[in-house]
């Protein structure tokens, strides 16, 4: 199991969500597969275990590449850790999925935040939210 995929959630404020991680084969049949994960053990767990240096690079990449991608409120950013601990960034989800057992909502849970308070959090983001074209349009 030479792979560790570690997406890392967060909200718009500052707020970052525990980092989860699963190890397996393929992406694919590890993230949607339950037979396959029953076969070979796979689970989606809070990352406990990760090194005190590859959390510092996760917290370090969050920020900038949200900011640098023009995500605003909430994303998830996905990303790969070697079991050396070097870190590649994969994708930044600005629309994860929200259903209350799916990863992003695990992570909240994780950091200690309810599944409603996230919602509301999200509402709160999207209802303070001042798209820059208002300015033009009024």
């Amino acid at each position: 199991m030479a792979t560790t995929a570690s997406p890392s959630a967060g909200l718009g404020d500052g707020i970052r969500l525990h980092a989860r991680i699963a190890a397996g084969h393929r992406h694919r049949k590890v993230k949607w597969d339950k037979r396959y994960q029953a076969k070979y053990g796979i689970t989606t767990r809070a990352a406990e275990d990760l090194p005190p240096a590859v959390l510092t690079t996760l917290d370090k990449l969050v920020a900038p590449d949200i900011s640098a991608l023009g995500l605003s409120g909430y994303a998830r950013m996905d990303f790969r850790v070697r079991p050396d601990g070097q870190v590649y960034v994969l994708e930044a989800n600005a629309n994860p999925n929200l259903e209350a057992a799916e990863d992003f909502a695990e992570s909240a849970r994780a950091a200690g935040v309810s599944y409603d308070e996230l919602l509301e959090k999200i509402m709160g983001l999207g209802s303070s939210y001042r798209a820059e074209w208002r300015a033009f349009y009024g």
